[in-house]
Parts: C-alpha cells; structure tokens; sequence
C-alpha cells in the first residue's frame, strides 16, 4: 500500500502588470477617434454620450442614458457594441418583466439514455457582455433590483448558485424623462450603481438635416469594427494604472464634499437646496474615469480638468434636491455648476 503525501499547494500567478503602461495607451486616442468616425456614420451629434460609454467601460462602470423617445439611444448603443465586436444583449423592461426574465432559471431537464431529470440553468440575456436596459424605469423595483448584483460583483446568483458574467460587462440604460404612468422610478440604490448619467438633448438644426437625409433603415451594416474584445480588457487594464496625484485626490473629494448640506463648510445654497448630498463612492468614480478621460485624450495622469469635466455625469443623480430647489427652477446641473465655480482646484492648505 502506497500512501500518498498531502495535495500540493496550487502555485498563485501573480497578475501580469504591464511593465510601461504609458506606451500602451499611446493607441488609444487614435482608436477612440475611430469610433467617433465610425458612430457618426448611423448617430448624429450625441459625441458627448459616446465618450460617456467609452470612459465608463474602461472603468468597468455603467451609464443611464436619459433623453425623450426618438433621440437615437437604443440605436447608439447597438452601434457600439458592433464597433467593439462585443456580445450584445438588449432587454425591453415593461410592467410584467420578472427577475428571472433577466437572470435567467432553473428548469428541468430530462436525460433521453438514461431517463434521470435534472435540474439545469438557463441563462438569460444578463449574461452578456454589452446590456442594453431599455426604459429601466418602466418595470417595477423588485425587476430593476435583479440588476444589482450584476452591476455591482459581475455575478448572477440563481438558487444559491453563483454564476460569473462574461468580461468586461456594461450596463446601459435608457431612461425617457418625460413623465408618464406605468413608470417606477429608479431607486436611490439603483442609480447609485450607475457611474453616469448622461443627458441626451434634442439635435442642433444643421444636425436634425442630417439625421433626414442619411436615414436608413439598415445602418449599422455601415460599420466597421474599431476595437476587440482582447483590445477593450487590455486598455482597461491599463488605463486602471493612470496616476491621478495627491491634489487632484484633494480636488475631487472637496467637490463631492461640497455637495453635503451637513457638511461643516457647506454654502448656504447648497443647505437650501440639496436634501442629500453625494457619498464617498462619487469620489472613487470622479477618479475612476478622470483615468479614462485622461488615457483617451493622450495624457498619462488625472488632471482637474478631467474631474470638472465629469463631475455633472457622475453626481447629477446623486444629489437629491429640496423642495425648494424645484420652487427656485433650480436644476442638479445648476447646483453642480455653482459647486465647481466656488471649489478652488488648489486646497487653501496646500
């Protein structure tokens, strides 16, 4: 009798980390603009939403477009899962969509040779890499809550099992302002795992021409893929790398600080007109994609610059305003503007 001595320990990999990060990137401007080229053949003015959806997937984030019917929302983002050569998935949320509808369930399946049942998982659309939550907000909490833990861990738990989603995974989803019945608003919780919320207006006059003379009914077939799949994780990667420095740190976490009405250094408009102010997550976002930003536009290091810029899509849905912020027409991005005109980009300590 042979005995056998204890397994042996499995050897961990450490992660492969790019020894010049910077070099890498030096791609990456130029394939972003491949995309805007490519996005401006089938969308027309919405440049501003699509570096949106490109800064939050090197972020590993999610965006909720939001903009009334007829503005090409569902339509960009086809496109871009298509550019990125991606798996896309689209899901049309409505009063009677059920969890399971998005996570997918267990249903019983029957073994022809040996006649044994079984219980076997059936994935639904969630498992995707490119999501696409058509008008989230009209289907009740209980559905919009079984994208959670899919936004938040990247997994998807169905009778106890932990299934993984594919990578890198994006949420975005359409939203219509315009009020309406048979609409449940989304949950502070909900939109707090949204890294944007992008605002999509209506076109410009010379743009609106275009729209009309370029309409066709099969325009994605005009595309040309500007990114892979490999291409979109080892960018992520990278990007993740960007340095941001300690004041440009300092710069962001004063902005999100200045938004709390209980803060001891709050201005006395943000007092009367926010109830709720943003959490520390917004000041991991701001840097976050302020790295994303910064790599697309050919810079290997967070600048200010890059948190002013980005602070209304991060903090527009964060900030819960007062009763009297609606009587003054006082709106999230006017507040948002008067925070960054008052906060200095230089601390007074420094």
């Amino acid at each position: 009798m042979t005995l056998s001595g204890p397994p042996p320990i499995p050897r961990v990999v450490p992660p492969v980390i790019n020894p010049d990060p910077a070099k890498t990137l030096e791609s990456l401007p130029e394939k972003v603009r491949q995309i805007h080229t490519e996005v401006r053949k089938v969308v027309v003015g919405q440049d501003d939403a699509v570096d949106a959806a490109i800064y939050a997937l090197f972020s590993r984030g999610h965006c909720l477009l939001v903009g009334v019917p007829g503005l090409a929302k569902t339509l960009l983002v086809h496109a871009l899962s298509r550019l990125m050569e991606l798996g896309f998935s689209r899901i049309q949320f409505t009063p009677d969509l059920m969890p399971s509808d998005i996570t997918g369930t267990e249903i019983l399946e029957q073994d022809a040779a040996t006649g044994h049942r079984r219980f076997v998982f059936a994935p639904g659309p969630i498992f995707t890499q490119v999501l696409l939550a058509d008008e989230i907000n009209r289907t009740p909490p209980k559905t919009q809550a079984a994208l959670l833990e899919a936004m938040q861990e990247k997994t998807v738990t169905v009778a106890g099992k932990v299934h993984k989603l594919d990578d890198p995974f994006i949420v975005l989803a359409t939203q219509n302002p315009i009020e309406q019945e048979g609409t449940y608003p989304l949950p502070e919780a909900q939109l707090d795992r949204f890294l944007f919320e992008v605002l999509i207006d209506y076109p410009s006059l010379a743009d609106e021409r275009t729209i009309v003379e370029q309409h066709s009914f099969t325009p994605l077939d005009r595309l040309r893929p500007a990114l892979t799949r490999d291409e979109v994780l080892k960018y992520r990667d990278v990007v993740a790398q960007v340095p941001a420095a300690p004041n440009v740190v300092d710069y962001a976490v004063r902005v999100v600080r200045a938004t709390r009405p209980n803060d001891p250094g709050a201005a006395d408009y943000i007092k009367r007109w926010i109830r709720w102010g943003a959490s520390p997550r917004a000041s991991q976002f701001l840097i976050l994609a302020g790295r994303a930003r910064a790599a697309c536009h050919g810079r290997f290091n967070v600048a200010c610059e890059d948190v002013a810029a980005l602070a209304p899509l991060v903090l527009r849905h964060r900030l819960i305003r007062t009763f009297q912020a609606d009587a003054e027409s006082k709106s999230t991005d006017d507040i948002i503007a008067m925070v960054l005109k008052d906060v200095p980009r230089e601390s007074s300590s420094q």
